[in-house]
């Protein structure tokens, strides 16, 4: 009985294995949004001589939105990789490897990840009010409600992690 015990736990150990097709989609998303990233670049480009200040400031907008999109998968795929499939431990004295890689656990990208669900609304909604006469009261208001609703949750996420880690005490 104890090898068959042993056998299944190997499984288990293994199965880990299936999450490395995940991020290597996650590669191909980064691929996808550099492409969007570059073709918005050019399109700001082409538009610069015409383009109002704020259609500027909406189109960098919408880089800085792609960026931290990036950003996020790249962390979710490295921390994600290193917690749950394997350690990379041929790149753990690469010169260009990051601080933060290795030492980013699953509530930490939790974490990160509704900070950058809130930054990335933030900046939806700061462009939706610098072109406030082409957008519905209405669709603003929503904006503005998902928003707030991301920012409370946030808010609440960020309290719990901190009682959970005993970071809160009775002084």
């Amino acid at each position: 009985m104890r090898h068959v015990e042993k056998g299944i736990e190997h499984l288990l150990f293994a199965s880990r294995w299936l999450l490395a097709p995940v991020y290597l989609g996650l590669v191909g998303a980064l691929l996808v949004m550099l492409y969007k990233f570059a073709k918005q670049g050019w399109e700001m480009v082409i538009a610069l001589p015409t383009a109002s200040s704020s259609e500027v400031i909406v189109g960098v907008l919408s880089l800085v939105d792609a960026a931290l999109v990036m950003n996020l998968i790249l962390i979710i795929i490295f921390s994600g990789y290193e917690n749950f499939v394997s350690k990379m431990e041929d790149l753990h004295s690469h010169e260009d490897r990051p601080d933060w890689m290795g030492h980013i656990g699953f509530a930490d990208i939790k974490i990160k990840l509704i900070g950058s669900i809130v930054a990335i609304s933030a900046i939806e909604l700061l462009k939706s009010f610098l072109n406030v006469h082409n957008i519905e009261d209405r669709v603003l208001w929503w904006q503005t409600g998902l928003h707030l609703v991301f920012v409370f949750s946030a808010l609440l996420y960020a309290i719990m992690d901190r009682i959970q880690r005993g970071g809160v005490s009775g002084h």
